[in-house]
This record gives structure tokens, C-alpha cells and sequence, in this order.
């Protein structure tokens, strides 16, 4: 069997442009037993703050892991099999929102891409008080992934 071409590590900012195109990626929690807890997650990143943002209910298995251990990492695949990126760092959890427009409702809201804002954002803002959501903020503090430059 013949070696082909090794993954080339992409750049700083060729992983950020990545998880930038994207909008789903698998999340990974430590559980309390030391294994991972893998979730498949919409996501939004924030290039220029580092941080990849999560809407997700309060009673969520990921969010109580992240609560005792916040270490995490998203894997994102790229445009094909052989790319990815993965932003790896410590996330923090919001409280719920609780009052309708209160900061992590406006926050949700910025979450959403301008193309998918609720018609009626009143409502919108009711509806995740009503889910108990909460923003998962995940602090990025280092990027990496790979491509392979192969044909086919």
C-alpha cells in the first residue's frame, strides 16, 4: 500500500473562516466519569471575540456537565470528508431567560442569522422564556484542524 499526501494543518484563520461558514458542528462535554458527551449543535461564531455561541433549554444534559467541568470543544466538518476544525476552550453557561427582551433573550435573538429573524419578535422572546433557554458561550482558546489535498 502506497502513502498518500499527509493533512496539511490549516491556518488560524482558515479554521475561523471555516466554523465561520458553517452553522452545525458536534459539540463535546466531559461527563463526570471522564468520558465525552458528543451533541450535534447549530452554532454561531464570533471571529473577532473568539467565542462560539449555543441556544439550548436549562435541563440539558451538556448544560449540567458544563457546570461541573467547563472544558469543551466543537468539531466542525469542512467542505468535505477530509476537513475540519475544531475550537477547543472553556465555556460558560447564561442563566435562563426569564423576563422577555431581559440581555440573554437579546442575546438569543443576535444568535439567530438575519435571514431567519421571527416576524413577530415579541412573541419569539415569550417562547424562550416559556423553554428556559440559555446561551452556552464558549471561550475558544485554541483552533485546529486539518485538509487533505487529495483527488476525488
Amino acid at each position: 500500500m502506497t502513502q498518500g499526501p499527509a493533512p496539511r494543518p490549516l491556518s488560524d484563520e482558515a479554521l475561523s473562516s471555516l466554523l465561520g461558514k458553517e452553522q452545525f458542528g458536534t459539540l463535546a462535554t466531559v461527563k463526570r466519569s471522564g468520558h465525552p458527551h458528543l451533541t450535534t449543535m447549530l452554532y454561531r461564531w464570533d471571529p473577532e471575540a473568539r467565542i462560539v455561541r449555543f441556544s439550548t433549554t436549562a435541563n440539558r444534559v451538556k448544560v449540567g456537565h458544563l457546570r461541573h467541568n467547563p472544558r469543551a470543544a466543537l468539531h466542525v466538518h469542512g467542505g468535505d470528508v477530509w476537513s475540519f476544525a475544531v475550537a477547543e476552550g472553556e465555556a460558560e453557561v447564561s442563566r435562563s431567560t426569564t423576563v422577555p427582551g431581559d440581555a440573554v433573550g437579546r442575546e438569543l435573538l443576535e444568535m439567530i442569522p438575519q435571514a431567519a429573524k421571527p416576524e413577530d419578535e415579541d412573541a419569539f422572546l415569550e417562547q424562550l422564556v416559556a423553554e428556559r433557554r440559555v446561551v452556552i458561550r464558549l471561550k475558544v482558546d485554541r483552533l485546529y484542524g486539518t485538509a487533505l489535498d487529495i483527488d476525488g
